[in-house]
C-alpha cells in the first residue's frame, strides 16, 4: 500500500474540529501524525501573495519522498477573504495551509472534499495509477498533454483533481529544473 494510501485510510472523524460552522483538523495533530508516518517530514512557507487588498499563502510539504504545495488565502471566521489582513490572520492561514499541504499527502484529504470516509477502494487504484502517469512523464510537452486529459478526467472530482494537480505541479518544476 502507497503511503498517501495509508495515510488516507486514517479514520479523521474524531479529530476533526468545529468552529462557526466550518469543519477543520488542528495543525497540531496534523504535523504530529505526519511525522510519525514521516519522521524525515518538512515543510515551507512560499512567500505570501497580495490579490488586490487580500493575501494568498503558500505552504509547500514534503513526505515520502514528495513535495506537494497547497495555497489559501487569509480568510475570516465566514471562509470570506480579509481585506489587509494583520499579522495573526496571516499565521493563522499559514497553519491551515500546512495542514492542506498535509492533506495532499493523504492525511484529512476527506475534508476538503466534504466527505467524510472514502471506500472506493478501485478509484483509488484507478487514480493512484493516473497519478503515476503525471510521475513517469520526461518531457514537459508530454506532461502538459497527460495532465490535460487527465484534467477533463477528474473534473469535479475535487480531492482526485487534487491529487493529479499536485503531481503535475511538482514534476513540472523538476522539468523546468532540469531543462
Amino acid at each position: 500500500m502507497t503511503k498517501y494510501l495509508e495515510l488516507r485510510k486514517i479514520d479523521v472523524s474524531d479529530k476533526i474540529e468545529k468552529k462557526n460552522n466550518l469543519s477543520y483538523l488542528s495543525w497540531a495533530w496534523a504535523v504530529d501524525t505526519l511525522l510519525q508516518h514521516d519522521p524525515e517530514a518538512t515543510w515551507t512557507y512560499g512567500q505570501p501573495v497580495m490579490f488586490g487588498e487580500t493575501v494568498m499563502v503558500f505552504c509547500t510539504v514534503t513526505a515520502f519522498g514528495k513535495s506537494m504545495t497547497a495555497q489559501l488565502p487569509v480568510m475570516d471566521y465566514r471562509n470570506k477573504a480579509i481585506p489587509n489582513p494583520d499579522a495573526f490572520a496571516v499565521n493563522t492561514a499559514m497553519q491551515r495551509c500546512l495542514t492542506k499541504g498535509i492533506a495532499l499527502h493523504g492525511l484529512g484529504l476527506s475534508l476538503y472534499a466534504g466527505e467524510d470516509i472514502w471506500s472506493d477502494v478501485e478509484g483509488e487504484d484507478a487514480l493512484m495509477a493516473d497519478v503515476e502517469e503525471i510521475r513517469a512523464q520526461k518531457d514537459p510537452a508530454e506532461l502538459k498533454v497527460a495532465f490535460a486529459k487527465l484534467y477533463k478526467k477528474y473534473q469535479g472530482k475535487t480531492s482526485s483533481l487534487a491529487a493529479i494537480t499536485g503531481a503535475y505541479n511538482v514534476m513540472k518544476e523538476k522539468l523546468n529544473a532540469t531543462s
